[in-house]
């Protein structure tokens, strides 16, 4: 059986006293630690929940050498005791009953491949955290942990983010939601969604951050060997996956033409028929039958990430790559931009760019 980690380095509460009995795990003028619990139940990905736990326990040892209060984790369940994980692993955990919601810094909830189960067999759960989501200062989910937010109606009117696969169906199941198919993570006042697995290391960076300084996020990033560098923004995954995935590869040849002549104007859907060898009509039907965007929207989805990727790995001025990208100008490109991900061209490289802004 595992214990899961405490992440204090050094006796967070007086001898004799409960962590969870502590008036007050939010770090504040007391000093006390942030008190982080994670909400697991049978068939848990560790995955989902190891990495962030790995980084606020890195973060409590650099904040402590700083002389700052960390983070004081838990791993909690319905009922406590043993909880088998979807890889094996059989977790010791506390009860969740047994916790002030009052008491908590935030709330994690990791997800699992098999989360429709979980859900249908969560009614505890869901109460549990329809009730504590509404006192905790932080709710937060991991992958497709989002469904038991949802379910616990913590999200409705809310955009959220959840693994790329399961963007349509939490959207049919919980249409109150606004699911963001593209974002790694999304922050919606005091409730934090993330997108598939390891997104919940951008996502605990981004809590760091926010509860510390820049300067933290980074020595945990450096310490983990990952990149501090996606404060939401940028897609989880790529475009021709995406439309891959989706249409089962009916136009997978056409997509990779797209991808190849994107600095021509010319990417109509007259031209984009005669190339799936379709009339534009039926073209136009299909298409949109099979991946869910019109030619129109996918073409500019292929354009706006083949600029992503030129503004991040290279010096070209931000018109040579509008224009090789087939925007025609930096103007039509900027608007993309803003559209699809709420930044500038400039904005972006500014932060996301490996190389000096040249532009």
């Amino acid at each position: 059986m595992t214990n899961t980690p405490n992440f204090t380095p050094t006796a967070a509460h007086p001898q004799g006293t409960p962590a969870n009995s502590l008036p007050n795990g939010r770090a504040g003028s007391t000093g006390e630690p942030r008190r982080v619990l994670f909400v697991v139940y049978p068939g848990v990905c560790i995955l989902d929940m190891a990495g962030p736990q790995t980084s606020f326990l890195s973060a409590t040892h650099h904040l402590a050498a700083d002389g700052l209060p960390g983070y004081e984790g838990h791993t909690a369940s319905i009922g406590g005791g043993p909880v088998h994980t979807l890889e094996g692993v059989v977790l010791h955990t506390e009860a969740l009953e047994d916790f002030d919601p009052a008491a908590i810094d935030t709330i994690v909830v990791p997800g699992t491949p098999h989360i429709l189960a979980a859900c249908a067999a969560a009614g505890p759960l869901l109460a549990w955290l329809r009730q504590a989501g509404t006192v905790a200062r932080r709710v937060t989910s991991v992958c497709n942990g989002a469904f038991l937010l949802a379910g616990a109606g913590l999200l409705d009117g809310k955009r959220a983010a959840t693994h790329w696969l399961m963007c349509d169906q939490l959207q049919s199941l919980h249409p109150a939601v606004q699911v963001d198919s593209d974002a790694i993570f999304v922050r919606q006042g005091n409730v934090w969604t993330s997108a598939g697995v390891t997104a919940g290391i951008d996502l605990a960076l981004a809590l760091i951050e926010d509860d510390s300084s820049h300067a933290i996020a980074l020595r945990v990033a450096r310490e983990l060997v990952v990149f501090l560098k996606r404060p939401g923004g940028q897609a989880q995954f790529s475009t021709l996956l995406s439309l891959q995935s989706r249409d089962g590869g009916t136009f997978d040849a056409l997509h990779l033409w797209i991808v190849d002549h994107l600095a021509e104007a010319d990417l109509g859907v007259e031209r984009l028929a005669r190339q799936a060898s379709m009339s534009p009509r039926n073209f136009t039907r299909v298409y949109k039958d099979r991946t869910g965007r019109t030619p129109a929207a996918a073409v500019q989805l292929f354009r706006l990430e083949a600029a992503r990727r030129m503004l991040e790995d290279s010096d070209r001025h931000i018109e040579q790559v509008a224009r090789l990208c087939g925007f025609g100008g930096e103007e039509r490109m900027r608007l993309a931009f803003q559209r699809n991900l709420g930044v500038s061209p400039h904005a972006y490289r500014s932060r996301f760019s490996r190389t000096p802004d040249s532009a």
